[in-house]
């Protein structure tokens, strides 16, 4: 007997998914009953609304009038591909890791671009590397939000405004639900999947006019597939930033991120989506301060996610158990939320210290984080009864 009673009353929406995050609330079919099937994307109509995504982006996202936004193919891991592939290799480079992604990254960079000029700074999940150490007289690629780790950059004040190099950033966790500063960021790249709740394998690129000249005047010494180029006799592919796809999209996901984008304009924009972000985070966050066998993966208030929560048991939870009991409790948690329809998906990422991981973006409703809370305390209950006794 675990001494908790099971909550009665269930999360509305059970759906906390890191990654793809939950639809927007009320999503049904009917708002895809437009979308323009059986047509070209290159038709003008194709065209128009591959337009609109991006003007809506631009406008939602409060995206600087003299930056290019794209729509490119595969999902956010295409474009930062994209960006490293036609960007580096002109001047060393700084790669900043401190989760999963950051280190792949790092790894694509050093092992595949095979670039002689690399630093790697890096930091255990849960924690920063030292921003004061980058170097901007060279490129700099980093992660403004670690989905995999909880763990975000404060702001932008870090990055020098008179940089020499690049700044290339995978904003896919934190685009609309974090404010990004445009004018340190010469690259900028989501997915559709995220924050918004869209369907995936697009991605969107936004690019400063320093980005574009760079883009203009280098020629990286390596081959680029087709789907990565965004230049043709060293001049920029506009067509590609009004709507002018590299390759087929789908215009049913075209019109699912439209139905987002419309969404969070009616809502009131940016300000609306960051606010029910935060609403999201704090909810889940008073309880962790309150509640003894549960912290927080990143222990600075000022860096951690609003969006993709990370969290661990803690110092008491595990005292007196084995690595292997500590590391199962988590996991049987997951599972017995899953089963009950409570909560799906919140287990850590793979790479991650085990723990718990709770999407708190602007498409999740804070009454169904208040509502998971009662949940996590039975389910840590029943879990350690189990395996610890």
């Amino acid at each position: 007997m675990t001494g908790i009673t099971k909550p009665a009353a269930r999360p509305a929406n059970p759906r906390f998914s890191s990654g793809p995050c939950s639809k927007l609330p009320g999503w049904n079919l009917s708002l895809l009953d437009n979308a323009l099937l059986g047509r070209s994307h290159r038709s003008g109509p194709g065209k128009a609304r591959l337009k609109e995504a991006i003007d809506l982006t631009r406008e939602v996202l409060q995206v600087p009038d003299d930056h290019l936004i794209g729509i490119v193919p595969a999902s956010d891991t295409g474009v930062v591909e994209m960006a490293l592939w036609n960007l580096l290799g002109e001047r060393g480079v700084d790669v900043l890791a401190w989760e999963s992604f950051g280190k792949g990254w790092a790894t694509d960079v050093v092992k595949h671009l095979k670039l002689d000029d690399v630093r790697v700074l890096e930091a255990p999940y849960g924690e920063l590397p030292d921003l004061s150490a980058v170097d901007f007289s060279r490129d700099v690629v980093f992660t403004w939000n670690g989905t995999t780790a909880g763990v975000r950059v404060p702001d932008g004040d870090w990055i020098a405004e008179n940089r020499t190099g690049l700044t290339i950033c995978d904003a896919t966790s934190a685009a609309f639900a974090q404010r990004l500063d445009f004018a340190r960021l010469d690259v900028v790249t989501f997915s559709w999947q995220k924050v918004l709740g869209g369907e995936a394998q697009h991605g969107v690129i936004i690019l400063s006019p320093r980005a574009v000249e760079r883009l203009e005047s280098y020629t990286p010494p390596w081959p680029l597939p087709k789907i990565f180029r965004l230049t043709k006799g060293g001049k920029l592919i506009d067509g590609v930033f009004r709507g002018e796809t590299i390759n087929t999209p789908s215009m049913l996901c075209v019109e699912d991120y439209l139905a987002a984008l419309k969404w969070a304009r009616d809502l009131g924009g940016l300000d609306a989506l960051v606010a029910r972000a935060d609403a999201n985070a704090a909810a889940l966050s008073a309880w962790v301060e309150k509640t003894g066998w549960i912290d927080n993966l990143c222990a600075d208030p000022a860096m951690r996610s609003n969006t993709s929560v990370c969290l661990k048991l803690s110092d008491q939870a595990v005292a007196g158990l084995s690595d292997e009991q500590a590391a199962a409790i988590p996991k049987a948690m997951v599972k017995l939320l899953d089963e009950e329809g409570a909560a799906h998906d919140i287990g850590a990422y793979r790479a991650a210290p085990p723990g718990l991981r709770i999407w708190c973006g602007a498409t999740v409703e804070t009454a169904d984080i208040e509502a998971l809370l009662p949940w996590l305390e039975w389910a840590y209950a029943t879990a350690r009864a189990d395996i610890a006794g």
